[in-house]
């Protein structure tokens, strides 16, 4: 995937300026395609120039004027294009995933504490997920929002992203668990 997909992606809900984007993208697109502002903004530019997203200047009084970006065409029939590519499979990179391969010869209270800091780092974003999903859904439950509501996409992107997190959650603690253990059998000997 290129980064032009997920921006487009981003721009689907309406127009945004490039600090606005990069404001969703922190919010929801981050959390599946990681992205510095400047590369946010420079993918703008190379987007609008191939006619994918087309901008509009909006005059401000008590600031700099800003260009709002929209979807053209062109831009629905490319992620249309990469909808019907068939996607790669993803794979893990992971320093800390290295990190705990080298369990058996590093300091394995270094390992738990990175291993726990990674695990709040989780549950923080469990718990932002958790709020976005609520705020999504409003006053339905998650049954109903399911089956009849829209925007269903960064709903079920929200849902993959809570997965991810309680996944890497589950994992840092119980990895946790087994080095403790580990380390206390191992002090009796």
């Amino acid at each position: 995937m290129a980064l032009r997909h997920a921006v487009l992606a981003a721009l689907l809900d309406g127009e945004l300026s490039g600090y606005q984007l990069a404001k969703a993208f922190d919010l929801g697109v981050a959390n599946f395609w990681h992205a510095q502002p400047q590369q946010l903004y420079a993918e703008l530019s190379r987007l609008e120039k191939g006619g994918l997203i087309a901008g509009r200047e909006v005059v401000q009084e008590t600031r700099p004027n800003k260009r709002l970006f929209h979807v053209t065409e062109a831009g629905l029939a490319e992620l249309g294009d990469f909808t019907a590519a068939s996607a790669k499979p993803s794979f893990i990179r992971d320093d800390l995933v290295v990190m705990v391969q080298a369990a058996d010869h590093v300091d394995s209270q270094a390992l738990i504490a990175q291993l726990s800091e990674r695990a709040a780092f989780a549950e923080a974003k469990i718990d932002l997920f958790g709020k976005m999903l609520r705020s999504m859904r409003g006053d339905h439950t998650e049954e109903e929002f399911l089956r009849h509501c829209d925007p269903i996409g960064p709903y079920l992107t929200c849902m993959r992203g809570l997965a991810f997190e309680q996944g890497n959650r589950d994992w840092c603690q119980h990895t946790i668990t087994v080095l403790q253990e580990r380390r206390q059998a191992h002090a009796h000997h």
